[in-house]
């Protein structure tokens, strides 16, 4: 008995006209690629646009910094000062300086995230600067701390504060304050892109920044300290950088403390900026 095999058929692949291809790629010219500064502005934009999404990050760098000053003015200026209307002419700058420090480690949190969610992933598809990610968040970031200083300033003057310094020293304190922070992010930005989860990252950071924070002369002078604390605080770059804007909003700043304060930004940026870089670029090639 025979098995007949029935003959198959190719189907012949239907010509395609040239106007029908013609028609259906775009004819119009191809944009430009963006900018480094331009992508970088527009992660920046990015940045602050999710403060709508993420109402947090508003309170953060508004009820926080009038509760901080709130609390520490009214909390110890009687016992320390006679007063809180005295207190808070030497309180003020070391609270300004406390409270951009510590929202700083909200950079980290937000690179983490947008990593744990695959947002990050699309983002390295693009073609674009590839650090414009990371630069962007930072310029949103510089925001946020600028908007924190102002609502420190703001609570402070309603409280009685008066800067000997006047604008032009308030502003020069912000400006190096905003210098120190920008800093510090490069720290918390190796934390985003080492650990696997934001609550991790805001953990982390939350115990590197507590001791380094108190241990400070931002409450009470460094001279009311024990002698092996006094050595603590004074090597502490935040020590440093609220002598500084201390001296700057009193109109006494000597030239050696914004030099001190100075170095410490830029040894931390010296330190931490090329490890940051290179997790990142590791990041972006796996």
């Amino acid at each position: 008995m025979s098995t007949a095999t029935p003959a198959t058929t190719t189907a012949e692949p239907a010509s395609v006209s040239e106007a029908t291809l013609r028609a259906a790629l775009s004819t119009r010219t191809r944009p430009p690629a963006p900018s480094p500064l331009g992508a970088s502005v527009s992660f920046g934009w990015r940045a602050m646009l999710k403060i709508k999404h993420v109402p947090m990050q508003l309170f953060d760098v508004t009820m926080f910094p009038i509760m901080f000053t709130l609390l520490f003015t009214y909390l110890f200026g009687g016992a320390l000062a006679g007063s809180p209307q005295e207190y808070i002419q030497d309180l003020l700058p070391g609270i300004l300086v406390m409270t951009v420090v510590m929202i700083t480690m909200y950079t980290g949190m937000a690179l983490n995230t947008d990593i744990s969610k695959g947002v990050f992933d699309r983002f390295r598809s693009l073609p674009i600067w590839r650090p414009s990610v990371l630069v962007g968040a930072l310029f949103g970031d510089i925001v946020r701390y600028a908007v924190a200083s102002i609502v420190v300033l703001i609570v402070g003057i309603i409280l009685g504060y008066r800067p000997d310094g006047g604008i032009l020293g308030v502003v020069l304190a912000i400006l190096l304050l905003l210098v120190f922070a920008f800093s510090l992010t490069w720290i918390w930005t190796i934390l985003g892109l080492k650990l696997r989860t934001p609550e991790s990252v805001m953990q982390t950071s939350i115990t590197v920044l507590f001791p380094l924070v108190f241990a400070t002369n931002i409450f009470v002078e460094t001279d009311t300290m024990p002698g092996w604390l006094q050595a603590i605080v004074k090597v502490n770059p935040i020590s440093q950088v609220v002598d500084a804007v201390r001296g700057l909003m009193e109109g006494d700043a000597q030239a050696s403390e914004i030099g001190w304060a100075l170095l410490a930004c830029a040894v931390i940026v010296a330190v931490f900026a090329p490890i940051t870089m290179r997790l990142y670029n590791a990041k972006i090639r796996s």
